[in-house]
């Protein structure tokens, strides 16, 4: 290895170190800040998975040859954040999905560049690793659990119930929900938040808030849409990659495949009779035997992915009509009537993404309503203030 190669292989995993202590900063604040106990030991977990990998990558960086970096981020990572405090801690676990499915994408195309192999080695790890922070923030997100252990009276039953959803293969419910209504609610407020600034600092002149509005709208929507886009195909490359891995798995060795299958629903609960015969049931179709060993690794199937175009469109064009929301009373009105008409219209806007969330969580509508409403209520009033306060600077000057 070259003296300019070994530099930029050195530039390459300090950055990667970076990252992850970063990601160890994040997930420790928001850990403090959960209440929930089931989602802080969650949060505490990626949070140490984190400067585990952070560890792999300066022993590499120490073998090499160069020092540790020093980590020159802030103490909470991303978690405080403005974008990550609009919109409550399910937009923020949003926010490090996207960024765990980027992650992923640019680690992959690592494997290739380093042109290291225990650099490589590490990146494999790492890789593994982060799909499954994917996987439990989307968890944490849609306030999935884990499925329960089945009591061994249960067994025959939940046995019958699997292979009748094998034979039907009914596909999951549209993702795209989801996604709809997390870009309308990241565009509604980070717009919001910039009409308001502007407003103040302008006293509602409609020219220049429609000039940073529409800048900022469309802004918000190609980032929304590419993140999603991005996200959507990390998750489908990893799972096609498992289910690539699954099937040599079962050419080598089927025996020891059917094993591993029969060994995994017997955690999950079933008696060891059971477990054997639905094992041996799915091993007649090599290729249901294969969807059903990559569906236990990633605990989803191919039907359950997002599409990345859908995620994308979904992403960008919702976080464009929430973004729409505040900026429309300004093509109408002007001054002081024009900044209430918009702060009016984006409450109530806030009221009915909050109220619309409680169809992907627990939270009953009213309430995740209210949140919204307040902190879109504080996010305009901080940053009219600020905006006015900057009118002034500008002005005197």
């Amino acid at each position: 290895m070259t003296s300019s190669d070994n530099k930029r292989l050195l530039a390459a995993l300090a950055a990667n170190w970076q990252a992850e202590m970063e990601g160890y900063y994040t997930y420790t604040a928001f850990a403090k800040d959960e209440v929930d106990p089931q989602r802080r030991n969650a949060l505490r977990g990626l949070a140490a998975a984190e400067k585990h990998h952070a560890a792999l990558w300066a022993g590499r960086i120490q073998e090499l040859g160069a020092p540790v970096p020093q980590y020159v981020g802030d103490p909470s990572g991303e978690a405080h954040s403005l974008a990550n405090r609009v919109g409550g801690a399910d937009l923020a676990l949003r926010r490090l999905e996207i960024d765990e499915g980027r992650d992923i994408a640019k680690y992959g195309k690592q494997l290739k560049a380093l042109g290291d192999q225990s650099s490589v080695a590490i990146l494999k790890e790492v890789i593994a690793d982060e799909r499954e922070h994917y996987q439990t923030l989307g968890n944490l997100i849609r306030s999935r659990r884990p499925l329960p252990t089945m009591p061994p009276e249960q067994a025959q039953e939940a046995l019958d119930d699997l292979l009748t959803a094998r034979d039907k293969g009914h596909t999951q419910a549209a993702a795209w929900v989801g996604d709809a209504i997390y870009g309308v609610n990241d565009g509604l407020g980070s717009i919001f938040g910039i009409v308001s600034g502007v407003s103040g600092a302008t006293l509602g002149n409609s020219h220049f808030v429609l000039i940073a509005g529409l800048a900022g709208m469309v802004a918000s929507a190609l980032s929304m849409g590419s993140g999603a886009y991005l996200a959507a195909k990390s998750e489908r490359e990893i799972f096609e990659a498992e289910f690539a891995r699954e099937r040599e798995a079962v050419e080598d060795n089927e025996a020891e495949a059917r094993e591993v299958l029969s060994l995994s629903f017997q955690i999950r609960g079933l008696p060891e009779e059971d477990a054997e015969r639905f094992a041996d049931h799915l091993a007649r179709d090599k290729e249901q035997l294969v969807k059903a060993l990559a569906r236990e690794r990633l605990s989803t199937t191919e039907e359950g992915l997002s599409k990345p175009i859908v995620s994308a469109v979904s992403g960008a064009v919702s976080t464009a009509i929430g973004a729409l929301i505040p900026i429309v009373p300004f093509f109408f009105m002007t001054g002081i009537p024009a900044v209430i008409t918009a702060a009016i219209v984006s409450l109530i806007a806030h009221f009915a993404v909050g109220a619309a969330k409680s169809l992907i969580t627990i939270r009953s509508w009213w309430s995740s309503g209210f949140e919204m409403t307040w902190i879109g209520a504080l996010e305009g009033a901080v940053t009219y203030i600020i905006g006015i306060g900057l009118g002034r600077i500008g002005g005197a000057s």
